[in-house]
């Protein structure tokens, strides 16, 4: 890569958009972030601004290259990795966005969750889907839209209107895209595909009134996907992934049973299968990555090839597509609990506080903190929990709260851990840790002390926008295979169990307690 020797990879989360430049080493040569806003505009909805996210992805793009000293004519390739189940929706022919985008956090959609529970054929979403349609999902989302909202209903019929994850919105309101496409692992995202069959569920959008014209085609991950414009110049975009699937990779997670856990906005669980996507009843399985070049599967549009961009290496793509899956769970409330025990229940006075105040006591006194604010997912999940404290007394303080918070990140990542092994028969020996949460040591021991396994957590921490890069650099011809990548860089922290496995086990049946009575909450 002599004349364009760095990568861009960007990561547009819920919380806030990152973009990262590696070089041909995999080195860090430049980094930005911006936060970004979410609405609120009734109880229990979470909307985004489609401008809003373009223009933060923009300013994170122009902070990284001026960090690096790099021009966007020295970029080879562009990956972007993206918050899954927030749905946009544009117009094609003005690059316009038709409503704000509903985060994945938003409850607006809990009452189709029941009705659509009397569907002849519901018994099937886990199977076909690869994971349950709840009122995050994008499924449910958009039924929504083509119910009660008739601006979506409408538009959603034209067949200029295009809808999609914030990957897609972003090539299309900063560039040219090759075509209407997001990658396996966003596609199964939107609760809408069968990915054993690989194609969407024709009985399950008929039932939800979703039409099929708006909705991305499901490519491999190393595909061309288009271009985006940076100042005078182009820059192809050779990567779309899911940001959990991002974050595996991204860990060098890439063997069967390599785990990580991602701490942010909520905490993913997410583990390396192989090419081996197993039943499952309670855990999500998805493809994690998909390498190589495949048509369509959809009839409706044939076996569809993209052309690629004259001057780029592009050997990578032209292989059969092979899929890696994954099994992944997920919890509703990390970081944004403690965005709630900082802004509402001033409990903290900033989030940097949460691991001091919790080392700060030995232990909650008996205090359990069930931070199920929009419900409890894997491996309980129940639409209706809420969030509960109990086990408080006069001697309570605000430091055994905290504890409690903690502990019960640990408590909810046991339960998708023992989930995992319970139906797969895999035992995860070691779990890398990351997210913004993880930076706390104490926060990390205290979790590692209730888990009775280690935790590894790498000082590099921007794994889902080096793995956008890196897939980049991957489908560009940088690196010639998997095998071939820089390994993730600087050093590593290993936080070794402390506690007993009778102590542990007598907290998380503490924990287990107070679960039981959170639960079926907003039904009573």
């Amino acid at each position: 890569m002599p004349t364009k020797p760095f990568l861009l990879g960007l990561d547009q989360g819920t919380s806030g958009s990152r973009a990262l430049i590696l070089d041909e080493a995999g080195q860090v040569r430049g980094y930005g972030y911006r936060p970004l806003a979410r609405l609120y505009p009734q109880a229990g909805w979470v909307e985004q601004d489609p401008d809003v996210v373009v223009a933060g992805v923009a300013e994170v793009i122009t902070e990284a290259l001026d960090s690096a000293g790099c021009r966007p004519d020295q970029l080879a390739a562009c990956g972007i990795a993206c918050q899954r189940n927030t749905d946009f929706i544009w117009d094609d022919r003005t690059r316009r966005p038709i409503a704000n985008a509903i985060v994945w956090q938003d409850l607006r959609t809990l009452p189709l969750i029941t009705e659509l529970a009397a569907w002849p054929q519901a018994d099937q979403r886990r199977r076909r889907l690869g994971t349950f349609p709840g009122p995050y999902s994008s499924s449910m989302h958009l039924a929504w839209r083509m119910r009660y909202d008739p601006v979506v209903a409408a538009a959603a019929r034209l067949e200029h209107t295009r809808i999609g994850f914030s990957a897609a919105w972003l090539l299309a309101a900063m560039g040219q895209p090759a075509g209407h496409f997001m990658d396996y692992s966003l596609v199964q995202a939107m609760g809408l595909y069968d990915f054993r069959a690989e194609r969407y569920w024709d009985e399950w959008l008929d039932r939800l009134g979703i039409p099929l014209a708006p909705l991305p085609q499901a490519v491999p991950t190393a595909h061309n996907f288009g271009e985006l414009r940076l100042a005078d110049s182009t820059v192809p975009v050779l990567t779309m992934i899911g940001d959990q699937q991002a974050a595996l990779f991204g860990y060098d997670c890439r063997r069967p049973g390599d785990a990580e856990c991602t701490l942010g906005t909520a905490s993913f669980v997410n583990v390396c299968l192989g090419s081996h996507a197993p039943d499952s009843d309670v855990v999500n399985t998805y493809f994690a990555w998909s390498l190589g070049e495949t048509g369509d599967r959809r009839p409706e549009t044939g076996n569809l090839q993209s052309p690629i961009p004259q001057g780029h290496n592009v050997s990578n793509l032209q292989s059969k597509v092979v899929h890696t899956y994954c099994l992944e769970a997920e919890t509703a409330a990390t970081g944004s609990a403690i965005r709630w025990m900082h802004e509402h229940a001033r409990l903290i006075d900033h989030h940097t506080e949460v691991g001091p105040l919790a080392a700060s006591v030995p232990d909650s006194a008996g205090v359990v903190f069930v931070p199920a604010f929009t419900g409890l997912f894997v491996p309980y999940n129940d639409t209706t929990a809420r969030g509960t404290i109990l086990g408080m007394t006069l001697g309570t303080t605000r430091a055994h709260i905290v504890r409690a918070f903690v502990e019960a990140l640990a408590f909810q990542v046991r339960g998708i851990l023992e989930a995992i092994k319970s139906e797969t028969g895999l035992r995860v020996e070691q779990l890398k840790l990351g997210g913004g949460v993880a930076a706390s040591n104490e926060i990390c021991q205290i979790m590692a002390d209730q888990l009775g396994i280690p935790l590894i957590r790498p000082t590099f921490t921007e794994t889902t926008a080096r793995a956008a890069a890196l897939l980049a650099g991957l489908s560009a011809g940088v690196w010639p295979t998997l095998s071939d990548l820089p390994p993730i860089p600087g050093d590593y922290s290993t936080f070794e169990p402390r506690l007993s496995t009778d102590q542990r086990d007598a907290a998380y049946a503490h924990w287990q307690r107070a679960v039981e009575r959170a639960r079926g909450w907003s039904e009573g």
